[in-house]
């Protein structure tokens, strides 16, 4: 595992997220009415000082009425606006030393402004769900909010008993009492603050598929009448966790859920070992199975193996898109070549002033930025040939397994597969912004020479 994680605050987002600490693991404890929209909470965070001694430090956390902060045990000083929980500690945290910090918190959660809209906890009519990418985390718990801090996770939540709960992570227990229920999950592996993803609503659960013997347990939550539909539109996710595990290796996490809410959304959204769909993704005729995959496939790229800073997002949004075209290749419909030219089209009509390698917060979730992403994916595979790029694939997810990269951190490691180095590619496709010819695919050499060679 390598985790790069940048020594000062984000370039896109510095209110977010505090490079002197990191965190190691996050215990929530969450009490949620639905129909005040009111939460409580309480964190315990366990965390490491970095190389200078800490005399304050900053959580992010929304507009909450803060009950107690303490500091290993000891009651601390703190300020909390702006989005900031400022904590002063008793007495300087040392250099390198691990520390707890406890908060309680409560108040009617709602999502964080930003130029995308809302993010984060978003009330629904009936229920609850967390959608948090890039900075929405905040919106419900006390977090140090910079995507490289990963750190694992135990969530309690207490609902009333007519609502499911699901999170990202294994379920460990579910105790009712009266007219409550609390679940309890475990997110074991590393996990960036806006990845942790939750939904409280009333769902029925199934099964997808028969995960055998060391297989993924796949679920969907779903609401009843959905159902039908449902099981059309998701029946091939498990040839699709089965592909990816092949072309990338090894599914990261201990199972997968899928969520499809009442109410529509602009957009799927990826959580860790989690995804959510809006009820406008399920028409019962697959129409959207190419987001099925791509949600899927941000699984190894940008959850496991996620980003240094928001600055490389492309490389999470480049490989889903890319992800895409290889489960429509290899299940029968367009091939990636044919799907990266019909992207390469759509991008020379459209202003050519992004770049991936930086493309600017106003820019970074720009659909160009998702074609260009998969385009250059596939101008390595065309450089590379097949047997090289797959290897080299199944090497970046399974070294950077749990941690965090970078653009350059991903060109070093294409360059120890590539026959000879990629660096103008890579100059050409990512830190350029005029778009460079479309990469031609190279036809496999077959493996064994032709049944007919040297005959007459």
């Amino acid at each position: 595992m390598a985790v790069q994680q940048a020594a000062g605050p984000d370039p896109y987002f510095p209110d977010h997220g505090d490079a002197r600490y990191r965190v190691h693991r996050y215990e929530l404890a969450l009490d949620y009415r639905p129909g005040p929209n009111r939460l409580a909470g309480s964190a315990r965070i366990n965390a490491i000082a970095g190389r200078s001694p800490l005399a304050e430090f900053m959580l992010n956390l929304s507009d909450f009425k803060i009950g107690r902060v303490r500091v290993d045990g000891r009651q601390a000083r703190y300020t909390h606006r702006g989005g900031k929980l400022r904590v002063r500690p008793a007495k300087p945290i040392r250099a390198g030393a691990a520390f707890t910090v406890e908060v309680h918190w409560s108040g009617n959660p709602k999502p964080v402004g930003s130029p995308w809209g809302g993010l984060g906890w978003e009330e629904l009519e009936d229920g609850a769900l967390v959608a948090s990418q890039p900075i929405g985390a905040p919106s419900w718990y006390p977090c140090n909010d910079r995507p490289a801090d990963k750190a694992s996770y135990q969530i309690s939540i207490t609902t009333p008993s007519a609502y499911a709960v699901v999170a990202g992570g294994r379920l460990l227990t579910r105790t009712t009492k009266a007219s409550t229920t609390t679940w309890v999950y475990e997110q074991a592996a590393p996990t960036s603050s806006y990845l942790v993803g939750l939904s409280i609503g009333k769902y029925q659960t199934v099964l997808l598929g028969d995960p055998g013997p060391g297989g993924v347990p796949q679920h969907g939550h779903i609401p009843a009448h959905l159902l039908p539909e449902f099981s059309r539109d998701f029946a091939r996710q498990p040839r699709m966790m089965e592909l990816f595990q092949e072309l990338f290796g090894p599914y990261p996490f201990d199972e997968y859920a899928v969520v499809v809410t009442e109410e529509e959304l602009d957009v799927p959204v990826e959580a860790q070992g989690l995804s959510l769909f809006g009820a406008n993704h399920v028409d019962g005729a697959r129409g959207w199975e190419r987001l099925v995959a791509h949600e899927l496939a941000h699984q190894w790229f940008g959850n496991s193996v996620s980003i240094a800073d928001w600055r490389h997002i492309w490389l999470n949004e480049g490989f889903a898109k890319y992800a895409e075209w290889l489960w429509s290749e290899r299940s029968g419909g367009r091939t990636a070549q044919q799907l990266a030219a019909a992207a390469h089209r759509l991008l020379s009509s459209l202003p050519q002033d992004l770049r991936l390698a930086d493309p600017g917060r106003k820019s970074m979730f720009d659909d160009r930025l998702y074609e260009r992403g998969g385009l250059t994916v596939h101008a390595v595979r065309c450089a590379m040939g097949d047997e090289a790029f797959f290897r080299m694939l199944r090497g970046w997810a399974g070294l950077h397994r749990g941690g965090a990269v970078t653009t350059t951190t991903f060109t070093a490691h294409v360059n120890r597969f590539a026959d000879e180095p990629l660096n103008d590619l890579f100059d050409a496709w990512v830190n350029r912004a005029a778009l460079p010819p479309l990469p031609t695919l190279i036809p496999a050499r077959p493996a064994h020479p032709p049944t007919n060679a040297g005959s007459a």
